[in-house]
C-alpha cells in the first residue's frame, strides 16, 4: 500500500499569492529564487500579505485522510509554512542516486502526494518547487533527457481543491481538467488512478505556468487601458510594439480563453505540446460614408515558445491568478509533458 502525504499551504484561503512566494507563506522575505523584488517576477517574488492558517487542516483534508486510512493507506498530512517545508516533503519523492550527480524523480516511489489547494496559485507554487529540485542546469544537461525538455518528468500529484466555488462559473484548473473535487473521488484517483501527463510552462524568471497569464489592465470604471509591447510566437511577430494593445493571452490551458465577451483563446490544450498567444488589438475603421469606429482585431498563434518586450512602464498581469507586473522582457516556453496529475 501508499505512502500518501497531504500536503496544506501555510496561508490564509482567500490570500492571494499563498505559500511558496519568495520563501515565506505568511508573509516574510520576497524574491527568494531571483534575488528580483516583487515586481516582473511571477511565481517567485510575490507576497502573501495574509495571516497564517490553523494548524487544523481544512475539512475536506480531513475526509480525504479518513478515505485514505479506510482504505488501508499509510497517510500524514503536512501545513508547509514555507518554501523549505516544502522542498522537505518533495525530498521523499528522490530517486537513487545518479553517477553524473543529478538529483532525480524516483519513477518507481510509493509515496504519492495531493496537493490541497484554494488557488491555483497555490498549485504552482509547488510545482514550481518540484521544477527547481529537479531541473539540471544546462551545463549538466543530461543524455537521457528528451531533447525537447529541460527536466525529467515530475512526480504525479493529485488535487484536493478546496474552494467548491472555483468549479462552477469561475473555473479553477481543476474544473477545466475535470478533476474530481470531492474528497473521496480525490482518494479514489489516488489510490487507483493512473498518472495524465500535461504540459508545463516554464519562463525566464525562474517559475512556471500550469494554466496561462492574462497581461493588461483597466481604469477605476472597467475601461481597458492601452499600453505596447512586442510579442512573438516561435517565428510569428503578433506585434511590434508600436500599436496599442488592450489585452495579451498566453494559454496553456483555458482559464484566460476570454476576456468579457472577447473571444481571445479558441483552442488550448494543456497536453498537445504548443502554447496558444492572443493579442487584442484596437483598429480605427472608416465605413462607406468616412465615419471612424473601433473595432477589435484578435491577432493567435501557437507555438512552443512566447515572448513579451513592454515598451513602456508597467505592465500588470494575472499569471495563474497571481498579480505581478512586467517591467522588462518576459519569455514562456513549453515543457511537453512535465507534469502530471493522477486521474481516474
Amino acid at each position: 500500500m501508499y505512502d500518501v502525504v497531504l500536503l496544506t499551504l501555510g496561508s490564509e484561503r482567500d490570500a492571494p499569492g499563498g505559500c511558496g512566494s519568495g520563501g515565506a507563506c505568511c508573509g516574510g522575505a520576497t524574491g527568494a529564487d531571483t534575488g528580483q523584488p516583487n515586481t516582473d517576477q511571477a511565481g517567485s517574488g510575490e507576497t502573501d500579505t495574509g495571516q497564517c492558517a490553523t494548524e487544523r487542516p481544512r475539512v475536506p483534508v480531513l475526509a480525504c485522510a479518513d478515505t485514505l486510512n479506510a482504505r488501508g493507506a499509510r497517510v500524514e498530512t503536512v501545513t508547509a509554512r514555507s518554501d523549505a517545508e516544502i522542498d522537505a516533503v518533495l525530498a521523499r519523492f528522490d530517486g537513487p542516486a545518479r553517477p553524473d550527480g543529478l538529483t532525480w524523480p524516483d519513477p518507481d516511489s510509493k509515496t504519492r502526494l495531493v496537493i490541497a489547494t484554494a488557488s491555483d496559485g497555490q498549485l504552482r507554487a509547488v510545482l514550481r518547487r518540484l521544477v527547481k529540485r529537479y531541473a539540471p542546469a544546462p551545463s549538466k544537461r543530461p543524455a537521457d533527457l528528451p531533447g525537447n525538455r529541460t527536466l525529467p518528468d515530475l512526480p504525479p500529484v493529485a488535487v484536493l481543491p478546496l474552494d467548491p466555488a472555483r468549479g462552477g462559473t469561475h473555473r479553477d484548473l481543476a474544473a477545466q481538467l475535470g478533476l474530481p473535487r470531492d474528497p473521496a473521488a480525490v482518494a479514489a484517483a489516488v489510490l487507483d488512478g493512473t498518472p495524465r501527463r500535461l504540459d508545463l510552462l516554464r519562463n525566464d524568471g525562474g517559475s512556471v505556468t500550469l494554466d496561462g497569464a492574462l497581461l493588461g489592465a483597466a481604469d477605476d470604471t472597467g475601461r481597458p487601458l492601452h499600453w505596447r509591447a512586442r510579442v512573438e510566437v516561435d517565428d510569428t511577430i503578433l506585434t511590434d510594439g508600436t500599436e496599442p494593445l488592450l489585452a495579451c493571452a498566453v494559454g496553456n490551458a483555458g482559464g484566460y480563453a476570454t476576456l468579457n465577451d472577447v473571444t481571445l483563446l479558441t483552442a488550448p490544450d494543456p497536453a498537445d505540446g504548443q502554447v496558444e498567444v492572443a493579442v487584442a488589438v484596437p483598429v480605427v475603421v472608416r465605413s462607406a460614408w468616412g465615419r471612424k469606429r473601433v473595432r477589435l482585431e484578435v491577432r493567435r498563434a501557437r507555438g512552443r515558445a512566447v515572448s513579451v518586450l513592454p515598451r513602456e512602464g508597467r505592465v500588470p498581469y494575472l499569471d495563474d491568478g497571481v498579480e505581478s507586473e512586467l517591467t522588462r522582457k518576459r519569455s514562456w516556453w513549453v515543457e511537453p509533458g512535465a507534469w502530471a496529475v493522477w486521474s481516474i
